[in-house]
């Protein structure tokens, strides 16, 4: 056989760009592109449920993705996620009322306002970690929501704060349809920004960071530098998924933004893929399916005779109340790697079939 009519098989890649590209071939680009286009059809034939369980994954996916950073990328912890994410949804709606920007300029304001705060409970990172950044980033959660009931003029305390629909050029995007257009474009745009952080110099040294720290300060990494912005970075993308939380409801309420939350996202990043930005989105369309699956099998059980049976009624609520943490524990059992290592597997099985051992 000649070696013209040779090819390279399996993942055959001879370059570090081929290494760190965003989609690894042609037809994966195409792909991701017509997957946009795609989204970008379906209020013509998807119901208002579905788009607003869509709107709901772009603005949980987009905050989970900077937990995923600072978690799974730099090897750091946060316990204050879900604070911080309030904290862009009442910065939005304060900015906009309080100085009249534009609620379109308002987010990403709100996403550095957050992203400073951020920043300075972040501080401790510099000199501590693991159980004890745990607890100090814990600490954060509780002050957040202490500065959240006490300053009206921020949050409007107890009432709550009213937050306006975006408006561009005179047209409200103030129904699910409408808005559907500006949560899909801010997470294919958030999703992009951070794969390509990823590539980049402060990209690879947050995973420097997390590999090895004394490694990477021999390298010349600055580690309190990329400590900090990582919880810069994260509570950005906060932030900017509060803020259009905040303007898709047109309300927000300190009571939403508890430890909860937090941990809600920290369960996002772990069924997702620690370290992986496809696998965080895989995380948060699973736990915001879960209830909704829950829901219904709940509905199904009430039709059936076993409705009959309070019983069996009550347990299926109790196992609703306690099913993210029943999840996260067979996750860690069973798929500690998260969705993004089994979809890998799976991927691996048919590009290398029949070699694919």
């Amino acid at each position: 056989m000649s070696t013209t009519s040779m090819r390279p098989c399996g993942d055959f890649r001879t370059s570090y760009q081929q290494d760190n590209t965003i989609f690894e071939t042609k037809f994966i680009w195409l792909l991701a592109v017509a997957s946009v286009g795609l989204l970008c059809l379906a209020p013509l034939f998807l119901d208002e449920y579905f788009l607003s369980l869509a709107i709901q994954v772009s603005y949980l996916g987009i905050a989970a993705l900077g937990l995923n950073i600072l978690v799974g990328f730099t090897g750091q912890i946060s316990l204050g996620h879900g604070a911080f994410f309030g904290f862009g949804a009442f910065a939005s709606a304060w900015i906009n009322t309080q100085f009249g920007i534009p609620v379109f300029f308002a987010i990403p304001l709100a996403g550095f306002l957050t992203m400073a705060v951020g920043m300075m409970f972040g501080l401790p990172a510099a000199r501590i970690k693991g159980l004890y950044l745990a607890i100090a980033t814990l600490a954060a959660q509780f002050i957040i929501e202490d500065f959240f009931a006490r300053a009206e003029w921020f949050s409007g305390g107890s009432a709550g704060a009213m937050a306006d629909s975006v408006n561009i050029f005179g047209y409200l995007f103030d129904t699910d349809q409408s808005f559907y257009y500006i949560a899909i474009f801010a997470l294919v745009t958030m999703y992009l920004w951070g794969s390509n952080l990823m590539r980049t110099r402060d990209g690879r040294a947050f995973v420097a960071v997390r590999d090895h720290y004394l490694s990477a300060e021999i390298m010349g990494i600055n580690l309190t530098k990329y400590r900090l912005l990582s919880f810069g970075v994260s509570a950005f993308y906060a932030g900017i998924g509060g803020a259009l939380y905040g303007h898709y409801l047109g309300y927000v309420s300190a009571e939403g933004f508890t430890i909860m939350m937090s941990i809600q996202f920290l369960a996002m990043c772990i069924i997702g893929g620690l370290g992986s930005v496809k696998g965080t989105l895989m995380g948060v369309i699973f736990m915001v399916m879960l209830p909704e699956s829950l829901e219904s099998v709940v509905g199904l059980m009430k039709e059936t005779s076993w409705g009959n049976i309070p019983a069996v009624v009550d347990g299926i609520a109790y196992l609703k109340e306690m099913a993210i943490g029943l999840v996260i524990i067979l996750f860690l059992i069973f798929e500690p790697e998260g969705l993004a290592h089994r979809w890998a597997q799976i991927k691996n099985y048919w590009k290398f079939y029949p070699f694919s051992y």
